[in-house]
């Protein structure tokens, strides 16, 4: 694929305090943009100074909302290189939420090819703080002017960047979660499995009930019975119970989790016992009564993974491992940020450098 570059003349400057980075509002000088129109295919790949988009106010996302991302990032080394984790499971997943949304589906290889071509023309904007890195957004959306349900004609492929910190301010430790027993998101036949706006758009009002609460994320319910535990609003969810890492199985209606796939590919290799089932929210308070809930973590690119230190069902407040980060949570943490940032070996494949 060829790619034109066109760099800004107007560089902006960079954050001078790498701590304050925050997360997802500051963003890199370029970003890739690639058009698809119907009977052409993909075409005119460039990488283009950061700035607004011009879209007509009919154009297809805004009203019928098909369009899909990823995320994923960039990590800088103690050398000085720069290195990905895990990047072709991104772009893979991309193509399986395009189907889900009737997108073209963009070949694995030329979206490694726009992500290392724009990183590297924005390689300067990896930070060099130690946990923080640089996120990437891949992301897909219909742009016909049309006000017609029918899938576009006219798409558009883009990736922007934004030099980020911990996505928890508080860094790592634990998060409070509250089970959401009124409204779901997603169901089997849905689009639970895929990554589209449409299923963060649901999850709002319940963070927001949340936050009120002083919960951090919300956990969400199976659509059908409210009974089975399926995700976390931004991450997957696992559970150690009496030694077993139990992880809700993938029916559909939870997203395939690049970081939940890694730990549990971990465990088996450390020889843990780790189950992807059915596990319904009363027999984790059941484990939690028994004495038997050993951990609870989240997983996700933004926070890697996120120790769960309060858990509420209801009226019942569970407090897990006294409020402080399990044994197993901070093994996989520091194995996982070790080999994305180059301080232990990759012996697992999952380090691609730029």
């Amino acid at each position: 694929m060829e790619i034109r570059i066109e760099k800004t003349q107007n560089p902006k400057e960079k954050p001078q305090d790498e701590s304050k980075l925050g997360f997802g509002h500051i963003f890199t000088d370029h970003m890739f943009v690639m058009e698809y129109d119907t009977g052409k295919g993909w075409h005119d790949a460039r990488v283009v100074p950061y700035g607004n988009i011009e879209l007509s106010p009919a154009a297809m996302v805004l009203h019928y909302g098909q369009e899909i991302f990823e995320g994923l990032k960039a990590y800088r080394t103690a050398d000085g290189s720069i290195q990905f984790f895990r990047p072709v499971e991104n772009f893979k997943r991309m193509n399986i939420s395009a189907e889900r949304l009737v997108i073209p589906e963009i070949p694995v290889e030329d979206a490694l090819q726009a992500l290392h071509t724009v990183v590297e023309v924005d390689k300067d904007w990896v930070p060099h703080t130690d946990g923080a890195s640089l996120y990437i957004r891949p992301f897909i959306f219909a742009a016909d002017p049309f006000l017609g349900v029918r899938p576009g004609d006219k798409y558009y492929f883009m990736i922007i960047m934004s030099p980020s910190g911990a996505y928890y301010s508080t860094g790592l430790e634990p998060v409070s979660i509250y089970v959401e027993t009124k409204y779901v998101r997603a169901v089997r036949g849905g689009m639970g499995f895929t990554k589209t706006g449409g299923n963060y758009a649901a999850s709002l009002h319940s963070q927001d009930d949340a936050h009120k609460l002083n919960y951090s994320q919300v956990l969400w319910l199976d659509g059908i019975e409210q009974k089975y535990i399926e995700e976390v609003g931004s991450m997957n969810i696992m559970f150690v119970i009496d030694g077993e890492v139990v992880t809700p199985q993938l029916q559909g209606s939870v997203l395939s989790g690049i970081t939940r796939k890694s730990v549990l590919e971990l465990c088996k290799k450390w020889g843990i016992k780790a189950t992807e089932r059915r596990i319904s929210i009363q027999e984790v308070a059941d484990a939690y009564d028994a004495g038997k809930l050993d951990e609870v973590f989240g997983t996700g690119t933004a926070a890697v993974v996120s120790p769960v230190g309060h858990l509420r069902w209801g009226d019942k407040v569970m407090e897990i491992g006294n409020n402080k980060i399990g044994q197993l949570t901070q093994r996989l943490y520091d194995t996982m940020t070790g080999m994305q940032y180059g301080k232990l070996p990759d012996d697992m494949g999952w380090i691609e450098k730029l």
